[in-house]
């Protein structure tokens, strides 16, 4: 499904409200994200690892 950024940050506040985590790639121009919830921390951070680097995907 393709999204506006707008549409995004909807679809991330509602899954925040939810309890699930969305982190995006920073990268601009990237659309990567990983969605998550109920993770260990370690599980998180290597979660977070993945979206944020951007050479990984």
């Amino acid at each position: 499904m393709d999204q506006s950024p707008l549409g995004e940050r909807v679809s991330d506040a509602v899954a925040l409200l939810t309890g699930k985590r969305t982190i995006r790639c920073p990268h601009p121009g990237c659309r990567v994200s990983v969605r998550y919830s109920h993770v260990t921390p370690d599980e998180a951070r290597r979660l977070t690892g993945i979206a944020t680097d951007h050479t990984r995907h």
